[in-house]
């Protein structure tokens, strides 16, 4: 099984580096082993058509959309994935260019040593460098910087933020493009913001010498929106669609969605009331006699119900009357099966912090000392996220949640990779909530988990 699935690694690895010279279409659903089972993307629009601008190189690096988002890591990469193409092509392959894919773009990578080191964020996380200035009216400023790799480019005006490619699929159900939001404007369309990331991905990650025309864009929007991806198969429960259950890609294609569906901050535009059952794939496993299945279905039920206290999450604890939440974990991830928030809703949950919570591993990463201009109040973190485009102190560490579909494929978590295993984010609520949560829940957390 394992040289199986090191088998399958290397295939993806592969397609994800030639995919662009492809022609002709791949199965649908594209179907794929993963560490919890099986991972099923289905697409609208029919067979997967390999030869749409998604996979060609339209920038001066060799790399393509799909260099970053690979179907057999639910679209987005795993440091698996990424350290089999490295072993493959010696550190060669597109995704390693030192623009964003080493910790410093004057990195060394004169050497296969010194590529192992240059990419190793990359490698170990999965993370992209990202460089962003400081809003010139920031009412903020970045006091000192300690950077493991001191890199000429990081600097106090032009932090570097490490950040996990968010996946290209399920993207009908978003409110908020990219981690900090910055390609979502408001009042623009989900596929104007959709077509405006594409060209600054062209221009930045591939280095696009020239934006791609109107139809490239609208082929990869296209391609991108079709495209539903989730767990089919479960090792220890089976098909996720039997005995009345509604797990896989294909209920999720069909799942209803729009802005503001059961939004706990009362947002809907049909005035209907939250519910915290956000999940109900699995409501009818509730009684099953297999153990996994019940284990799943008890999981599900903990991620609807458990009551959590919500203190100290900026933007949501700091508006008006919600200085604590009564909740559960429905509360921000409450899109009906799907999990992310369904209003734009950019909070910080500690992620970004530093010190870090116990259960988070931020090695590796810089952290910023930032100073509000006007109250003098200072923070440390891993990255300032959100503040980098709204220009605003109080935003500083914000940033969305993603989609929680296809998570079992996806690891690391968070957007940092500060969560190796989806145990280890279980692990990371539990402590920053004081949740108190049994070994027992644990586990049903991540089995429910490990089946979206």
């Amino acid at each position: 099984m394992l040289r199986r699935t090191s088998l399958l690694i290397i295939f993806a690895a592969a397609l994800a580096s030639f995919a662009f010279t492809a022609r002709g279409t791949l199965p649908n659903p594209i179907v794929s082993s993963d560490g919890s089972g099986t991972l099923s993307t289905y697409s609208t629009t029919g067979p997967i058509d390999v030869s749409n601008p998604f996979f060609q190189s339209l920038g001066t690096n060799g790399r393509t959309c799909n260099s970053c988002h690979v179907s057999t890591t639910a679209w987005t990469i795993s440091p698996a994935e990424v350290q089999a193409r490295f072993k493959s092509t010696n550190g060669t392959d597109p995704i390693f260019r030192t623009n964003d894919g080493a910790n410093c773009p004057s990195a060394d990578v004169s050497t296969l040593a010194a590529r192992k080191v240059a990419y190793s964020l990359l490698l170990d996380k999965g993370l992209i460098r990202v460089s962003m200035s400081v809003p010139a009216a920031a009412d903020f400023q970045i006091t000192d910087i300690q950077d493991p790799y001191r890199c000429a480019q990081t600097t106090s005006s032009q932090p570097a933020l490490y950040r996990r490619p968010l996946p290209s699929t399920n993207i009908t159900f978003l409110t908020t493009v990219m981690w900090d939001g910055r390609e979502s404007p408001k009042g623009r369309s989900l596929e104007a913001n959709l077509t405006q990331q594409a060209m600054d991905a062209t221009s930045g990650h591939a280095e696009g010498a020239v934006t791609p025309t109107p139809l490239q864009l609208q082929q990869i929007v296209a391609f991108e929106t079709a495209l539903y991806t989730a767990q089919s198969s479960d090792r220890g429960a089976g098909a996720l669609n039997v005995q009345g259950a509604k797990g896989g890609s294909n209920y999720l294609a069909q799942q209803e969605f729009y802005e503001g569906i059961n939004d706990v901050l009362g947002a809907d535009p049909d005035g209907e009331a939250f519910n915290s059952r956000a999940f109900t794939s699995y409501d009818s496993w509730a009684n099953s006699s297999t153990p996994s299945k019940a284990s799943i279905a008890r999981g599900q039920d903990l991620f609807n119900t458990f009551p959590i206290t919500i203190t100290g999450v900026a933007g949501l604890n700091d508006l008006p009357g919600l200085a604590t939440v009564n909740g559960t974990c429905t509360t921000c991830h409450d899109s009906p099966n799907v999990g992310n928030h369904s209003v734009p809703l950019a909070i910080n949950i500690g992620v970004t912090d530093y010190p870090a919570v116990p259960a988070l591993d931020v090695t590796g990463l810089p952290v910023y000392t930032i100073q509000c201009s006007g109250t003098g109040e200072v923070k440390h973190t891993t990255d300032p996220a959100r503040a980098m485009v709204t220009a605003k102190c109080a935003d500083v560490g914000k940033t969305k949640g993603p989609v929680l579909r296809a998570l079992a494929a996806r690891a690391p978590y968070f957007h940092n990779g500060g969560a190796k295993t989806l145990d280890d984010a279980v692990e990371f609520y539990n402590q920053r909530f004081q949740l108190g949560f049994t070994d027992q829940q644990k586990k049903d957390l991540v089995a429910f988990l490990n089946t979206l």
